[in-house]
C-alpha cells in the first residue's frame, strides 16, 4: 500500500492554476487544419501521447490536427521548423519540455523554454532495461558489469533524448562508462535491445511497456527515486534502492506553440486545457496503462512544473561537455 501511495503522489499534487472558463468563452475558430510536428519517430513517446491528446483537441476546436512526425538531430529539426514557421497559430510541436529547453545552450535553436507556451500532458519516467536473454537480474548486477566492461552497448533516441538523460544520470553517479548507440525515436531504440543489437535501454516506460508485459525485456528498475507500477505487469523498483540518494525532476511532456501567435490562440487552448484536459480519461488511460503519470499543467504553472527537469537537463549536458555554451548564458541558472 505504501508504494502505490508514492506512485500517486505526483498525480495527487498536480493541478491546473487556469480559470475553468468554458470553451464557449473562446475567440479563436480556426478556419484550417492545425499542422503538429512531432520531432520524433513514429510510436515514440512523444507520438504516442500527442496523438492521444491532439484527438481529444479536436473533439473542442471543431478542427482537424495533423500530426506530423519530422524526425532528427533529438528533435531539434522538428522543433525549429515549428519555431520558423509564421506565427499564425496553425503550427505547434510537441516533446519534452527538458529537450526544448536544453536546445539553446546545445546550439541547435535560438529560442528558450520561456519563449514557448507550455501545454503539458504527462511526464514519463525512463526504465533501465534488458533483454531477457541476458544474465542480469538486477540493476546492481548491471552497473557491476558496466564498470568491469565499459562498452556495454545502450540504445537511446539520441542526445538529449528521455533515455540519453537517464544514462547520463546514472554514469554521473557511479562513474560507468558505456558506448551510446542513437536512433531516430524511442521506439526503435527500444526494438534494438529486444532484437539483441544493444545490451540494455533507458527509454521511457511509455516506450518499454508492452515489451515488459510480453516478456521480451526485462526491466530493472525506473531512472528515478519512487517505483512505478505498469498495468497488467506490476511494480518497477526504484534506482534509488541501489544509488542511495538519486533524484531525478519529472520529465514533462506535452505540446508547444511559439510565443507571438495571437493572444485568442494561446487563450483558448488554456480554456480546453483547463476544462478538458485536467481530467481527460483517454488520456488517464493511456497513463495508466503504458507507465506515464498523468499530470496536465498549462501557463505558468507548467513553466514552473517543467523547469526543474530543464535545469537539470542542461547542466547535465554542459557537464558531459555536449554544450555550446553555458546554460547560465541563456537562461538556466545551475540547479
Amino acid at each position: 500500500m505504501k508504494k502505490r501511495k508514492l506512485i500517486q503522489i505526483f498525480a495527487g499534487a498536480m493541478a491546473i492554476t487556469l480559470s475553468g472558463a468554458s470553451f464557449a468563452q473562446a475567440t479563436w475558430k480556426p478556419t484550417k487544419p492545425i499542422n503538429l510536428i512531432v520531432p520524433w519517430a513514429a510510436g515514440g513517446s512523444t507520438d504516442q501521447v500527442t496523438r492521444i491528446t491532439a484527438a481529444e483537441i479536436e473533439k473542442v476546436l471543431g478542427q482537424k490536427i495533423v500530426v506530423v512526425n519530422q524526425p532528427g538531430a533529438s528533435g531539434s529539426i522538428g522543433t525549429k521548423n515549428a519555431w520558423d514557421a509564421p506565427r499564425d497559430g496553425y503550427t505547434w510541436t510537441a516533446g519534452a519540455a527538458q529537450d526544448l529547453g536544453a536546445y539553446q545552450s546545445l546550439g541547435m535553436l535560438n529560442a528558450g523554454i520561456k519563449d514557448w507556451h507550455l501545454f503539458l500532458n504527462v511526464a514519463n519516467v525512463p526504465v533501465v532495461s534488458v533483454n531477457p536473454s541476458t544474465s542480469y537480474q538486477n540493476i546492481k548486477q548491471l552497473i557491476d558489469a558496466m564498470k568491469a566492461k565499459p562498452d556495454l552497448k545502450v540504445a537511446t533516441a539520441g542526445v538529449t533524448s528521455g533515455g540519453h538523460n537517464a544514462m547520463e544520470a546514472i554514469a554521473a553517479a557511479t562513474g560507468v562508462k558505456y558506448r551510446h548507440v542513437t536512433y531516430d525515436g524511442g521506439n526503435p531504440a527500444v526494438v534494438s535491445t529486444v532484437s539483441g543489437e544493444t545490451d540494455l535501454t533507458t527509454q521511457l516506460a511509455v516506450e518499454q511497456a508492452e515489451m515488459i508485459r510480453g516478456k521480451r525485456l526485462r526491466p530493472l528498475a525506473t531512472v528515478s527515486d519512487q517505483p512505478l507500477e505498469i498495468e497488467g505487469f506490476g511494480i518497477i523498483e526504484p534506482i534509488s534502492k541501489s544509488l542511495p540518494g538519486f533524484k531525478a525532476p519529472a520529465n514533462y511532456f506535452g505540446i508547444f506553440i511559439p510565443k507571438g501567435v495571437p493572444a485568442e490562440v494561446t487563450a483558448t487552448i488554456e480554456k480546453i486545457w483547463a476544462s478538458n484536459i485536467a481530467n481527460n480519461e483517454a488520456l488517464k488511460k493511456y497513463a495508466a496503462n503504458r507507465g506515464a503519470l498523468f499530470g496536465p499543467h498549462a501557463g505558468d504553472a507548467a513553466q514552473t512544473a517543467a523547469f526543474p527537469a530543464v535545469q537539470a537537463n542542461a547542466w547535465l549536458l554542459h557537464s558531459g561537455g555536449k554544450t555550446k555554451v553555458s546554460p547560465d548564458t541563456v537562461g538556466i541558472a545551475k540547479p
